[in-house]
């Protein structure tokens, strides 16, 4: 489905939509709580048992034993030589054939974008390198894109696929976006004037179509590094990412998405290392994020586009993974207006006194959503700068300031999860008209805590077996 029929189909039913998505908002306030999960043990079980049939449904794709090695098709190794065009050619015999492999064999090479197709896995080779041109032009014709949540034509990707069917990205090499100090991360700045992302900001909240929505150059939105949107049977495995001009991992709209043993590495404004965003069945494990900003970020989109395509983020599996430095281990927001639900987070090692929260959800009056039955368990936070589970429903109020899409947390369990230290063990910010609801959190360990809890307009918290600094809560 095009960005312009969304459009056409969403304007008509525009206020209508507002109007219940926010009576639907008063009726579970007026309620109090969540008619899914009570906060207790049995329904915290519940929900733990949903995970073997989201693993069921969760099957990477699956390749024809045929490889086209991108030197056949005139890439030269030695990362001199812009090999686009060998990409390009490699792919599309690959796809044209019925699909395959395209192998990058062991070496240096230099590319602009590249564009995978359907029933493709792009083999990185160990003892491969993949650098990406740092020449903005190189990532022309625009595409369609979304960026924080909202959808435009933009730079392309360093890596893309749009309504594409098994796709994938394998193997142990290196992908190098090349991003630093000179190129790429100064844009952050630039992307704050008036022709920039305050322009795309007006663009969503004026419900403008695509054909206004045209950035690229001038207006220094930067582009992912991985983004597949609208595909199904999606596969990302082993590869070791570095340096991305923004977020390194973006799935978009997607369904059956396996990211697996892969390792991002960057320190640039940010530089998320995984945001599944609006998408369904999906499997992060074994993968190590070392960024600048939320390690994983669960998003919905944002705002009037959020709610406009109205795709929630949920039946999403992040297990076994290393967070290191960033904002967020584990985060659920900010651009979260189609909402989250049915999220597992378990046996994952957390720990920098770079890395801001261990636990982090997010949202604000504007962007709305509703975030529900988030289960964490068997977490070990060594430390972090700030807190251990953060839910922010005030984030960036000045943005939120006039409108009244009140957001609601509901149903969150933390079991198992023990902590070094940190400034707060539970930092809790609801709405007077949205409290936070149902936070559950059994057989705690939180040590190292300078501050203890922080916790305004919460309901149904409860704390079973759970010590902070050796004292047992009540």
């Amino acid at each position: 489905m095009t960005f312009q029929k969304d459009i056409s189909n969403g304007n008509s039913r525009k206020s209508f939509v507002a109007a219940i998505s926010f009576l639907l908002v008063v009726i579970t306030i007026l309620v109090g709580s969540s008619p899914v999960f009570a906060g207790n043990k049995e329904e915290a079980a519940r929900g733990w048992n949903l995970v073997p049939q989201i693993l069921k449904r969760i099957v990477p794709p699956k390749f024809p034993d045929r490889s086209y090695v991108i030197t056949d098709y005139g890439a030269v190794a030695g990362g001199k030589s812009l090999c686009t065009e060998a990409f390009a050619k490699a792919i599309e015999a690959c796809s044209k054939a019925g699909g395959g492999r395209v192998v990058v064999p062991e070496g240096e090479f230099l590319t602009g974008a590249i564009h995978l197709k359907s029933n493709v896995d792009l083999h990185i080779s160990e003892g491969a390198v993949v650098k990406f041109s740092t020449n903005p032009n190189d990532y022309l014709p625009l595409v369609h894109a979304r960026w924080q949540g909202i959808t435009l034509m933009n730079y392309s990707p360093l890596i893309y696929a749009y309504g594409q069917e098994n796709v994938a990205l394998t193997g142990k090499g290196m992908l190098d976006g090349q991003a630093d100090g000179q190129h790429w991360w100064p844009w952050k700045k630039l992307s704050n004037g008036p022709n920039s992302w305050p322009l795309l900001e007006k663009y969503n909240d004026e419900r403008a179509p695509l054909k206004d929505r045209v950035f690229g150059p001038g207006h220094y939105l930067r582009p992912t590094f991985v983004e597949f949107y609208r595909c199904k049977n999606v596969l990302i495995q082993d590869v070791h990412l570095e340096n991305s001009p923004f977020w390194f991992l973006h799935p978009v709209l997607c369904t059956n998405v396996t990211i697996d043993g892969v390792e991002t590495n960057a320190s640039g404004p940010n530089t998320d290392g995984c945001d599944p965003e609006s998408c369904t069945d999906v499997l992060v494990q074994h993968c190590v994020f070392n960024t600048g900003d939320d390690c994983i970020a669960i998003k919905s989109g944002r705002n009037n586009d959020g709610r406009r395509v109205n795709v929630p983020a949920k039946d999403m599996i992040v297990r076994d993974c290393t967070m290191r430095n960033g904002h967020g281990g584990v985060s659920i927001g900010s651009e979260i207006t189609g909402g989250a639900e049915d999220i597992f987070i378990e046996n994952c090692n957390m720990s920098s006194p770079d890395l801001d929260q261990a636990l982090r959800l997010k949202s604000n009056k504007k962007r709305g959503g509703v975030i529900q039955n988030i289960y964490a368990r068997n977490i070990k936070v060594g430390q972090v700068k700030v807190s251990i589970l953060r839910v922010n429903l005030n984030y960036d109020p000045p943005e939120a300031k006039g409108y009244s899409y009140y957001p609601v947390v509901r149903n969150v369990f933390v079991d198992n999860l023990t902590s070094q230290k940190s400034e707060y063990g539970l930092y809790l910010t609801g709405l007077p008209q949205s409290k936070i609801q149902d936070i559950v959190l059994k057989d705690c360990k939180l040590d190292g805590v300078r501050k203890g809890n922080n916790i305004e307009y919460a309901t149904g918290l409860k704390l079973e077996n759970v010590t902070i600094n050796g004292k047992l809560m009540k």
